[in-house]
């Protein structure tokens, strides 16, 4: 008889902690494409073909916003519910979200939950990672909470109550989680490209949802010090964090920068903005270009963009939002870092500083390793799109930098593919959301500091 408690612990095969959060986000997709599928979910109730399910799971859950049926006109009630509460568990991270529910349930979290929580919000360290996650979704909450108000007054104006607060509700919800599934019809914003209030709300709710966690509770810290009822007992910090203040210093550089440049490139273009008075044109470039770092909604046509104002969404869709957030792409923070690197290189510099600190090395060529894995995916993305799928080749660049950014925005295309087309956008999606860097160590061995260091030799660059 065999026993077998004798078998060494060693042998045991443990999935990473990143396999987990990747096969986590998997199977809620296919889980959610499967209910998708039924005719239930249908507005014509009749069963959704499965490409064009699991295309709408991966686009809910990787916040994405890419489309291949009209969601205000194909999905039934049931189905806009589903698709609701996919975004709201890709905007928080599954991860996340099932923590919450095993601490509602009353469950402690052990050390390896913990770990978890802490590798799907990038964080350092698992000090106080519970309260971390309740501050997450209760400031999650707040922030839809206050979005869904503010477009109340328009929706209920436009639709009536009970649909005007269902529509508040969802894209509130969508906005944050940069989602960008609207279903209002099929011009997204459009109708309301030159209505302020809603330009601000939806643009409010991106960019909290996008500058990341973190910055939330490092700016509140130091607003609770500096002005707070019991100052003079110096509760939180003093001053932003050096993550904080490149992530908002680079938000606010690359929103004013698009929207300059959009302004520039689009001010006599009768396709989008040509028509616009002064004020209008403003607003409609200052909300492209807040939109197109990975929240979707569009009020202007990206199909009538010129090509230099494509190549401007092609940049800020891959740079995307800023690290423990609901934003996309490579990452401000990921940017920021190897501009900091390269001015220090410039300069003569032997350390990468900023703000008076110095930037690890490590760090440094994480954001290398980010950005140089995000390039080769989208050059091999492209290569089988411009293979297998018919369209033009700005159409197509558009689309698989929206989907790797998970940007949401497209020039009519998405609809247009065939099945291949469908399935690449789809892998791009997935990679945008958990990051292509994640699925290489989900894929390869962990590292371990070797005890040979081998001699020094330069190789000429530049």
């Amino acid at each position: 008889m065999i026993k077998i408690s004798n078998v060494p612990e060693q042998k045991k095969k443990i999935l990473s902690t990143t396999q987990v959060i990747i096969l986590g986000f998997l199977f809620i997709v296919l889980f959610g494409a499967a209910i998708l599928t039924l005719p239930i979910a249908a507005a014509d109730g009749h069963a959704t073909p499965f490409i064009d399910a699991l295309f709408t799971a991966t686009t809910s859950v990787c916040v994405t916003g890419l489309v291949t049926v009209p969601t205000a006109i194909h999905w039934s009630l049931f189905g806009k519910v589903v698709i609701l509460v996919l975004i709201q568990i890709g905007g928080l991270g599954v991860v996340a979200m099932t923590m919450l529910i095993l601490m509602m349930l009353g469950k402690k979290l052990s050390l390896g939950y913990r770990k978890l929580i802490g590798d799907s919000f990038n964080l350092d360290t698992l000090s106080g990672i519970a309260v971390f996650l309740k501050k997450v979704v209760l400031g999650t909450f707040i922030v839809e909470g206050i979005g869904a108000f503010g477009y109340a007054p328009v929706f209920i104006r436009d639709y009536g109550i009970i649909q005007g607060i269902w529509y508040s509700i969802f894209h509130a919800i969508s906005a944050f989680c940069n989602a960008g599934i609207d279903i209002l019809g099929e011009n997204s914003l459009v109708p309301y490209v030159h209505h302020v209030w809603v330009n601000f709300v939806t643009m409010f709710l991106i960019i909290v949802g996008g500058i990341g966690f973190i910055v939330w509770w490092d700016v509140a810290n130091v607003l609770r010090y500096k002005y707070g009822k019991h100052n003079h007992e110096k509760v939180g910090r003093s001053h932003l964090s050096l993550h904080s203040k490149v992530v908002l210093k680079m938000t606010a550089s690359l929103i004013i920068a698009g929207a300059v440049l959009y302004l520039v490139f689009e001010f006599h273009n009768s396709d989008t903005i040509g028509t616009f008075t002064l004020p209008q044109k403003i607003l409609a470039c200052l909300f492209q270009s807040v939109t197109t770092r990975t929240a979707g909604f569009a009020s202007i046509s990206q199909k009538g963009l010129t090509a230099p104002s494509v190549l401007v969404t092609v940049v800020l869709m891959f740079i995307g939002g800023s690290s423990v957030g609901t934003a996309g792409g490579v990452k401000t923070g990921t940017i920021a870092v190897l501009c900091i690197a390269v001015l220090s290189t410039v300069r003569g510099q032997n350390d990468v500083t900023a703000h008076r600190r110095r930037i690890s090395e490590t760090t440094v060529r994480k954001a290398l390793s980010v950005v140089m894995i995000s390039g080769i995916v989208s050059i091999i993305a492209l290569m089988i799109m411009y293979l297998f799928v018919n369209g033009s080749a700005i159409d197509i660049l558009f689309e698989v930098y929206s989907a790797l950014g998970t940007a949401g925005l497209s020039r009519d295309f998405t609809a247009s593919m065939n099945l291949i087309g469908k399935i690449i956008i789809c892998i791009c999606m997935f990679l945008g959301r958990i990051g292509p860097m994640s699925m290489v160590l989900a894929f390869t061995m962990k590292n371990t500091q070797g005890a040979v260091r081998y001699v020094e030799e330069d190789i000429t660059v530049g």
